[in-house]
């Protein structure tokens, strides 16, 4: 009796331990995963990323700045650069525009003159020339050595605060310069301040318009050695006093100095005053251990980091793979002080604040796919976004469009913020007042601004009423499919009707007798002179783009757009046709239009889902083929890595999730579509500790096609995963092959 009775306990016992594995993995053991991040993937060509030193999502972005202006130095650096002008304290990661790099410091030796200088003459400024061989870069760290004043740099960073450590000769005409004053690129300063406050302290602001049209930073800079002098510049000319308050403010701090003897700087930063930046300094950096500093960030990325762990032994996929994470998380940006105040988007000041305030919101790039692997990876962090949304929302009268240092620059086109906020009520975040992210969104979208108006009225955007009328409207489009499907879940009826049918105005455009989208006149006629390849920047009916490739822009009604092309033969025939077709996009053709295979353009945005309509009718195959040749030759692990601009984060985002197998398609809602794994193992660290395990059986670059699938240890036959099957947690198996399945997503039905 007690025998049975202790084999049935055993046996009780082993089926509970199997039942509690399968419902929850292990948390793998955090791996050293920095390592395999490198810095200058996106330095050159038109990259455009940030190098230097960071923590994730941090305010600060503290690293070189160059002389050099143009595109393809609007984040400050370019690999193909060998000038320094200093290290500035913020900087876009990936973009098109060239604001910030404000508070800019250089440590110099010797007399020089306070201007930005010219090329070929260093004289003319203060900057200097350096080599590439002594730079290091790594996440959280930069380091480098300027020749013209023979001086060390290291930098680190905290949220909140720059740290350096200048290295000096011996001399006694050592100083730091601090600059307020000269532009980089086409942000202007309007008013700058700088302060002695004792031997040590220099504190100060500098206001500024460019891109964002009314930038405030404050900050305060503790020096560990007592400064000898100090002196203020009015563009460039001493003025006496230890303060100045100017349109163009320099200081100089002044030192004598020993051999190798260190000077370290730590800069904190605030986007409301100088005593709040004195707070941040206190709580992030009080002590002078920069060694320590270093390791913390280095622990702050590797916590972000393993969020997913890899298995591949491809050394350059893991490169590539960690690299492109890393830049998903430079941005979106702290945008708050650590007692919880920030400058809202109306210029007032908002005390302590009990959610977590951003800034840097690409979103016309980002809710593609860097927004929807956010919610995967980092489900703590979605209901603070949502939450900086609304109070925008509040603060503006509508949701983001493309926001920055609390400045709406309307960049791009769209509603953008109206798909990410949807997304998120989809997949149940609900951290956030539900009832406000509907009222913001359907505001948003009933606006007369930027198009809508003529929307409203002609139910499309006339090419005689608007420029780039077609893609606005497109891109409006998508947000009203978003925001219909949330008035749907919220039994909001009337709303998910007006919406849904808005959605469809890529029918009014669609002509289906050449089988592309067209501008379309006040008047109900297509612009005449059609050319499907033409794409001069800024003119026409397209942003940054042509016929050919805003054709496909319908990722929530792919089914309506095979009807628009009369039977799915004829829209897998022109689909693909998009990937070998040659023409000439024309003179002045935006340069965003870049990673061409055929027409299609994965180096910008409104490409990034076209390569995953395939499955939608039965062809799974074709996307394997176009997925598996846009990972391995429009990715490398080489300064030019990326086939256009890093877009905060999009570009690698899109790597990511590709490379584990999927990506989201419909913009809203979680619908991840299955394309061709690159990765052997994906180990993902879901919302409540929960692990979800990707397996590509079998896999290799022939291998490329998924035979079969499982989810859980159950046949799947599904071409995709739904977000609630991921954030739970558990197993995706695929099963390769280097030929296509004759079985596996072939159903004739599957775009139903």
């Amino acid at each position: 009796m007690l025998k049975k009775t202790a084999i049935t306990l055993f046996t009780a016992l082993a089926a509970a331990t199997f039942i509690c594995s399968c419902e929850q993995t292990e948390v793998p053991q955090d791996q050293d995963l920095t390592q395999y991040v490198d810095l200058y993937i996106g330095t050159g060509d038109h990259g455009h990323v940030f190098m230097g030193a960071d923590v994730p999502y941090g305010m600060v972005q503290l690293g070189p700045s160059s002389i050099t202006e143009g595109w393809d130095w609007v984040s400050g650096y370019h690999y193909s650069d060998s000038i320094i002008f200093g290290f500035s304290h913020t900087h876009l990661n990936g973009t098109g525009i060239g604001d910030l790099q404000d508070i800019l410091f250089t440590p110099t030796v010797g007399d020089v003159k306070l201007a930005k200088g010219v090329h070929n003459d260093q004289k003319s400024g203060y900057y200097s020339l350096f080599r590439r061989e002594t730079e290091k870069a790594k996440p959280g760290y930069y380091a480098v050595h300027l020749d013209r004043y023979n001086v060390d740099v290291e930098l680190t960073a905290t949220n909140r605060v720059g740290f350096h450590k200048y290295i000096f000769p011996a001399s006694d005409a050592s100083a730091v310069v601090i600059n307020l004053a000269d532009h980089m690129n086409w942000d202007k300063p309007t008013e700058g301040y700088l302060v002695q406050e004792n031997d040590s302290v220099i504190s100060g602001y500098r206001y500024s318009e460019g891109w964002a049209n009314k930038q405030r930073l404050y900050f305060t800079a503790v020096f560990s050695k007592p400064m000898k002098q100090f002196e203020v510049a009015d563009a460039g000319k001493a003025v006496s006093g230890t303060s100045l308050t100017a349109e163009k403010v320099y200081g100089v701090a002044k030192f004598d100095t020993q051999e190798n003897e260190e000077i370290y700087v730590k800069v904190a930063l605030s986007p409301v005053s100088i005593e709040n930046a004195k707070l941040n300094m206190q709580a992030e950096l009080a002590g002078w251990d920069f060694e320590q500093v270093i390791k913390d960030a280095d622990k702050a990325w590797n916590a972000e980091l393993n969020k997913i762990q890899i298995q591949t032994t491809d050394e350059q996929v893991k490169r590539i793979f960690y690299t492109a994470l890393y830049h998903t998380m430079v941005a979106p940006s702290t945008f708050q002080d650590v007692n919880g105040d920030y400058r809202g988007s109306d210029g007032k000041t908002y005390e302590k604040a009990d959610f977590k305030n951003y800034t840097t919101f690409s979103l016309w790039d980002t809710y593609r796919a860097a927004h929807p692997l956010m919610t995967i990876i980092h489900p703590e962090k979605v209901n603070d976004m949502i939450n900086t949304m609304l109070h925008i929302y509040q603060q503006q009268g509508k949701l983001p469009v493309w926001h920055l240092v609390g400045c709406e620059t309307d960049c791009m086109v769209g509603n953008p913020g109206v798909i990410v906020v949807a997304d998120a009520i989809l997949k149940g975040y609900a951290g956030f007042d539900k009832e406000l992210a509907y009222e913001a969104m359907k505001n948003s979208m009933l606006l007369d601004e930027r198009g809508l108006g003529y929307y409203k009225e002609f139910q499309y955007i006339p090419y005689d009423k608007e420029d780039e009328a077609l893609s606005k409207a497109m891109e409006y489009a998508i947000a009203d499919w978003s925001l219909a499907q949330v008035a749907k879940e919220m039994g909001k009826t009337e709303d998910y009707e007006y919406f849904s049918k808005r959605s469809k105005v890529y029918q009014h455009y669609f002509d289906k007798e050449k089988g592309f989208v067209r501008g379309l006149s006040s008047e109900g006629n297509f612009r005449p002179n059609f050319d499907p390849f033409a794409a001069p920047h800024r003119e026409g009916d397209y942003v940054e783009g042509n016929a050919w490739q805003y054709t496909w822009l319908v990722p929530h009604d792919i089914a309506g757009l095979v009807e628009s092309f009369g039977s799915k033969d004829k829209f897998v025939t022109k689909l693909d046709s998009l990937f070998t077709v040659k023409g000439n996009l024309g003179e002045g053709a935006s340069p965003d239009i870049s990673g061409l295979i055929g027409q299609y353009a994965h180096g910008n945005e409104p490409s990034h889902h076209v390569l995953y309509m395939y499955p939608y009718v039965g062809q799974p195959w074709k996307t394997a083929d176009k997925v598996r040749e846009v990972l391995y030759v429009l990715y490398h692990d080489q300064p030019a890595g990326l086939s256009g601009n890093e877009d905060v984060g999009q570009m690698s985002a899109w790597y990511v999730l590709s490379a584990m197998g999927f990506y989201q398609v419909e913009p809203a809602g979680g619908k991840y579509i299955f394309g061709s794994p690159i990765l052997d193992e994906a180990v993902v660290r879901v919302k409540g500790g929960k692990i979800f395990t990707i397996t590509a059986h079998n896999n290799s670059k022939d291998n490329k096609y998924i035979q079969s699938v499982k989810l859980n240890g159950k046949d799947y036959d599904k071409f995709y995963i739904d977000f609630k099957a991921i954030e739970a947690g558990g197993t995706l198996e695929f099963f390769m092959g280097d030929k296509p399945s004759d079985t596996w997503g072939i159903n004739d039905e599957v775009i139903k």
